[in-house]
């Protein structure tokens, strides 16, 4: 088996004018489907980590001193850590809920795509 000559191939094909259109905007669909619910879970979870650092930090007195710094680096971890712990399951939720949005155009691109070969 010559490897050179499958490499060639693939890299050849990967600069090859792309001929299925259709396949693209699937890509361009699903991709439209899953973005919003990513860039809203990674910026819930960044937030609610900062707040729950924030928590620690006040808990371990290197930002403010006493009981209520204390207290309420406490209140802010638990925040923090909650909203850390509801981050996936909102973003299951929240991707479910864009992807049957754009189901029934997905579903119709792909049976085309797959009656046409």
């Amino acid at each position: 088996m010559n490897t050179d000559k499958i490499l060639a191939e693939a890299i050849a094909k990967e600069y090859a004018p792309k001929d299925n259109s259709k396949i693209i905007a699937l890509k361009k669909l699903d991709k439209k489907a899953k973005l919003p619910a990513t860039i809203f879970t990674y910026t819930f979870g960044i937030i609610s980590t900062l707040i729950a650092g924030t928590g620690m930090c006040f808990c371990m007195q290197v930002i403010g001193s006493g009981t209520t710094a204390m207290v309420s680096g406490i209140i802010l971890g638990i925040i923090g850590f909650a909203g850390c712990g509801i981050n996936y399951p909102i973003y299951k939720k929240k991707l479910e809920k864009d992807k049957s949005k754009y189901a029934f155009e997905i579903v119709q691109l792909a049976k085309e795509i797959s009656e046409q070969k």
